[in-house]
């Protein structure tokens, strides 16, 4: 499982659309949002870099936090 900070993330329009990017990337994914800290951790057979071009597609840029 990869966490990654998305700063933009703010409400639940934001944790909704993420989730639907991640989802349709990888329906497998397991994918758990924190609002108040502004993460994602996602866990998914996806290569990194997928899954943060589904995350930046979806209008959020993100980066790894471990």
């Amino acid at each position: 499982m990869t966490t990654y900070s998305v700063p933009e993330m703010s409400c639940g329009h934001c944790k909704a659309a993420i989730e639907k990017a991640v989802s349709e990337a990888d329906p497998k994914a397991a994918i758990s949002v924190d609002l108040d800290h502004r993460t994602v951790s996602i866990d998914s057979a996806l290569p990194q870099p997928a899954i943060l071009g589904a995350l930046n597609d979806a209008g959020y840029a993100a980066t790894p936090t471990s």
